[in-house]
């Protein structure tokens, strides 16, 4: 009897951490049902491209992306998963070549699908309402493709409903994972070899809204006493709000929560923040920064800024500027104000001239150089604990790698292929940004059993 050929598979992910979790988790399932994985430019059986729709442009690339698997290989089976796919199944099924459509839920069903498509010969749009889904869907991933950071998902969704954001739409409202079930899998990584764990989601720091008598200070709490030899935990994100003085007393006593909080901002000015539906006053915003830096001197707070949002006055801009200032984030990400199809904001007057919202990103871009490289000076001299992820790529030396410090600093230094994932003391020799320059000191004991 002739040996059937193993069937290969071929992923795309667009857009966020989210995604690319769901990926790997995606492919956990293929991998059960014995596919290999293939590179998305080479001839697969089946391709799953994981879409965004947080813009335009996401929309726009997920299209081109799925082109591109129709012609590499047209007798594939292509799916298309993920935001994009939730929030307009109708567009996705109108390109030639598309023959399964499922959304930001049911992806545990989706090799049914395939072995459906494969006998019936028929499209198939799966995409339902998530507006009516309550549940988590658990979705599991023992090991990444990448070697040092492991992504946990901890909750899904969110009811914030900001008016330049599609997101809950695409994911439906919030809700969380079984706290059982994310110490069951952040143990299953930290014995997979990850000494790191980002904590994620669409709304992360909104853990436990919907549950009875659990918030995200237990979840933290229960990971540090429960997860064996777990190093550090980063959490992706989370909000102002979020910030309670329970979840700042966590991570003052915590020994491996991480110095590094990102705080999404997206304006300094409170009437910005009431146009884009935001539910924070800067000075409730202030308030929590200094609260935090209190409990954590040396905490580096980065954040996302949206600048040029519809009606966005120079005062405003301004009101931005000197709060990022004064506050001294650590490092920014700016994003020009682009309008969402389908949101209130890309339907208000007002809207900013492209070459306003440019010349305002350039001066956000400048001062965020200038805190970087101001929080990085704090730090020159200091032995730091980094775990190096990779040869740093933009260097002819061979033996330079690059990684992070559990307060987010980017550290290039001279070391050794076997110290990739492992919790190293690194010197800071030249603080700088993007990166800085340090010297090898040791690898932490423990590890060298």
């Amino acid at each position: 009897m002739s040996q059937e050929r193993a069937k290969t598979v071929a992923f795309h992910t667009l857009g966020c951490k989210v995604n690319h979790y769901e990926t790997e988790a995606i492919w956990q399932l293929f991998k059960e049902q014995d596919y290999g994985r293939t590179e998305f430019e080479q001839q697969a059986d089946v391709y799953v491209i994981n879409t965004c729709t947080v813009t335009n442009t996401g929309d726009k690339k997920s299209r081109q992306v799925i082109r591109r698997a129709v012609r590499q290989n047209p007798d594939a089976v292509i799916c298309v998963t993920g935001c994009y796919a939730q929030t307009s199944p109708a567009e996705i099924m109108a390109i030639p070549g598309v023959d399964i459509v499922v959304g930001t839920q049911d992806r545990t069903k989706l090799l049914g699908y395939i072995e459906q498509y494969r006998t019936e010969r028929q499209p198939i749009n799966a995409v339902r309402n998530i507006m009516k889904n309550r549940v988590y869907e658990e979705l599991d991933v023992p090991a990444f493709t990448d070697r040092t950071r492991a992504s946990l998902k901890i909750q899904e969704g969110c009811n914030n409903f900001c008016t330049f954001c599609i997101i809950p739409w695409a994911r439906g409202l919030m809700r969380s994972r079984d706290p059982q079930e994310v110490l069951q899998q952040a143990q299953q990584l930290v014995d997979a070899g990850y000494l790191e764990i980002v904590l994620t989601g669409i709304h992360t720091g909104g853990y436990g809204q919907d549950l009875k008598d659990y918030n995200l200070a237990q979840l933290l709490r229960d990971l540090e006493a429960n997860v064996k030899g777990l190093k550090r935990l980063r959490i992706s994100s989370i909000e102002a709000s979020q910030l309670t003085d329970e979840v700042i007393e966590v991570l003052r006593e915590s020994n491996i929560v991480v110095n590094h909080l990102h705080i999404p901002i997206q304006s300094g000015s409170d009437t910005v923040l009431k146009r884009m539906r935001r539910k924070y006053t800067m000075e409730f915003f202030g308030e929590r920064l200094t609260k935090l830096h209190e409990a954590l001197p040396n905490l580096a707070v980065t954040s996302d800024v949206i600048v040029g949002f519809p009606g966005e006055t120079e005062e405003e801009f301004m009101e931005t500027y000197h709060f990022i200032r004064d506050h001294k984030f650590s490092e920014l990400h700016v994003f020009p104000f682009s309008p969402r199809t389908g949101t209130p904001a890309a339907r208000m007057e007002d809207q900013i001239a492209e070459d306003v919202k440019n010349e305002r990103v350039h001066r956000l871009i400048a001062l965020n150089d200038q805190l970087a490289k101001e929080y990085a000076a704090r730090f020159e001299d200091e032995v730091l604990e980094i775990i190096p992820e990779e040869r740093f790529k933009e260097s002819n030396n061979d033996n330079l790698y690059v990684g992070y410090t559990d307060n987010y600093l980017k550290v290039v230094f001279e070391g050794t292929e076997d110290m990739i994932g492992q919790l190293v003391k690194v010197k800071i020799t030249k603080a700088g940004y993007p990166y800085n320059e340090g010297q090898f000191v040791r690898v932490l004991e423990e590890q060298l059993q």
